[in-house]
């Protein structure tokens, strides 16, 4: 099945998708337990579709990873289609991404993860023009 097929109150959904953007996770508390939920963006080359994640799911998703939701469940809210493994389906990473991605405004953190970085300020590394052309 493509994004493009999934239609509002429709079950049994079967479709593989990529993350594009993830929210930031929230708790809520119902019937005296407490949960976490997260939204999430799915894409195929048919379309974008929302993607609710639940508890140990916002954990096991990442942006870039290659998602399988096998019984999935099709809400709407405010015109606007939600996926979600509902009571009887099951999300799988097929893929994990491969993208390590810094998110720190740190001038420390980001001097070590720069190629030819240096931690300690040191004198600065010489950099041989024939090298960049290579």
């Amino acid at each position: 099945m493509e994004i493009k097929d999934i239609q509002a109150r429709q079950g049994n959904i079967d479709v593989v998708f990529t993350i594009v953007s993830k929210d930031e996770p929230r708790t809520f508390e119902k019937f005296g337990k407490s949960g976490t939920v997260c939204n999430a963006k799915g894409k195929d080359d048919s379309g974008e579709i929302t993607l609710t994640l639940w508890n140990e799911q916002v954990g096991e998703v990442s942006i870039g990873d290659k998602v399988h939701i096998e019984n999935g469940w099709c809400s709407e809210y405010r015109d606007e289609r939600q996926l979600s493994t509902g009571k009887f389906g099951k999300l799988e990473v097929v893929e994990k991404s491969a993208v390590d991605t810094v998110v720190t405004n740190d001038p420390a953190i980001l001097a070590g993860a720069m190629p030819g970085a240096n931690p300690n300020n040191d004198e600065p590394e010489q950099i041989d023009e024939e090298e960049l052309i290579e």
